[in-house]
């Protein structure tokens, strides 16, 4: 194998790994991309439950007892 072959084979097996690179550089990007609108989902999501708790933030301490069924 000469020079130039040896640099030509060298040159495609570089431009090869090159192309694997940019597919993956552009699936991680459409993962982040995604993992981004499913965190603006879920603090919105959050942003309306904090809105819809009552006032003062105070959680309710709830006996399971008095929710039990009369014929218990």
């Amino acid at each position: 194998m000469n020079q130039a072959t040896h640099t030509d084979a060298r040159l495609t097996e570089l431009e090869i790994k090159a192309s694997y690179a940019e597919d993956l550089l552009d699936q991680l990007n459409q993962t982040i991309f995604r993992q981004q609108q499913q965190i603006d989902r879920l603090l919105h999501e959050v942003a309306e439950l904090r809105r819809q708790q009552p006032e003062g933030g105070q959680v309710v301490q709830r006996n399971l007892r008095d929710e039990l069924p009369p014929h218990y």
